[in-house]
């Protein structure tokens, strides 16, 4: 799959732009803080919906301005598909493909499959389990539309039920609708934890050939589930908890507090692993991603590298490249020194400065 095109109105730092993209490896370089990254976050949201840098609609137009536009020409599988999102301050947002306004944000997903990689990814085998879930779900929902349903209504369920539990401390009658809710949280719940469990056991077999390459067979990854608790456990234990739940007014039990725990050769390397053990692991979990939609999707996905390239050494940074190979690539950079000493190919390149994009080539 390829992005075709990118077009910009009053979308952060950006008042009117036209990107034409080639298929291959696309280098935009320029200083800091001219609009490198805002190209690369106009991408993402025609593939989810929403910013990697978890920025409101608001955030992200243009100042004095009350909304942006942007459209993008996708091509997938030789059908082409033209995506349109207008951002409001005061309203959600619009999105239609191919002239098709959708009900729902969520619908986009799936179209455009989009994997971005940032100097802050490095850091998400030591983050903390919200961030590791946020990448597990974000990959899950691009991948399963049914994983995407059943984790947007447990949510849903998640936060009505947090605003049961604070009403029951005026309302004590309330405790007796619990059940009701109680019932549809495990049953999501439950589907959800299962589908968690059967992506981690997808990413092992990819992730564990690709670390050991990397770190020149001296290691193995491994990556493993941590459920909140087990699908078996489930309804005795959120009964359980049910008067701490109302004492916290929080809903304690469930795959919302689920966490990932990484191991190299069986050490738990957010506690015991050295910082470059913990960038190479991040950075296999990236390339397993590229790995893992070729596999299911049957596609190449675009990639998106923000200014990552200086933020790994150059043994990283080669086998990064190398796996580049026939997918298209969005590369940010303050120079281009880096890239041709590195051998790569470039196919087009664009300067940005304060809000411009011009093609050099």
């Amino acid at each position: 799959m390829i992005i075709k095109s990118i077009e910009l109105n009053q979308f952060r730092n950006y008042e009117n732009v036209l990107v034409n993209f080639d298929d291959g490896v696309n280098i935009l370089y320029g200083d800091n803080a001219q609009g490198k990254t805002n190209i690369l976050e106009a991408i993402y949201i025609f593939g989810t919906s929403k910013s990697h840098r978890h920025s409101k609609d608001k955030e992200i137009i243009r100042f004095d301005q009350e909304e942006a536009h942007a459209r993008s020409l996708f091509e997938k599988n030789g059908v082409d598909y033209q995506i349109d999102i207008q951002l409001r301050k005061e309203k959600s947002k619009g999105i239609a493909i191919n002239g098709v306004k959708l009900k729902k944000a969520a619908e986009l997903l799936g179209i455009a499959n989009i994997i971005i990689f940032s100097p802050e990814d490095l850091s998400i085998i030591k983050n903390g389990p919200a961030e590791k879930r946020r990448f597990v779900d974000s990959e899950l929902c691009q991948l399963d539309k049914v994983y995407l349903y059943n984790l947007t209504n447990y949510n849903k369920i998640v936060n009505q039920r947090n605003d049961l539990l604070k009403d029951i401390l005026f309302h004590p009658e309330l405790k007796e609708t619990l059940d009701v809710w109680d019932d549809q949280l495990v049953s999501l719940g439950k589907k959800i934890i299962g589908r968690r469990a059967v992506f981690v056991n997808e990413l092992n077999n990819i992730i564990s050939y690709i670390h050991n390459s990397l770190s020149g067979g001296k290691e193995n990854l491994m990556i493993r589930y941590d459920p909140n608790v087990k699908i078996e456990d489930y309804e005795e234990k959120i009964k359980r908890n049910r008067e701490k739940d109302i004492k916290y007014k929080l809903t304690s039990v469930g795959p919302h507090r689920d966490d990932f725990i990484f191991y190299i050769n069986k050490m738990d390397i957010k506690k015991y692993g050295s910082q470059g053990q913990q960038r190479t692991a991040a950075l296999s979990l990236k390339l397993s991603e590229i790995e893992l939609i070729k596999t299911i999707v049957g596609t190449t996905p675009i990639l998106l590298l923000d200014d990552v390239l200086s933020e790994l050494d150059t043994n990283r940074q080669n086998f990064l490249l190398s796996f580049i190979g026939d997918i298209q690539t969005i590369v940010t950079c303050t120079g281009l020194d880096e890239f041709i000493n590195s051998r790569i190919k470039i196919d087009k390149i664009f300067k940005v400065c304060d809000g411009t994009v011009v093609c050099e080539n």
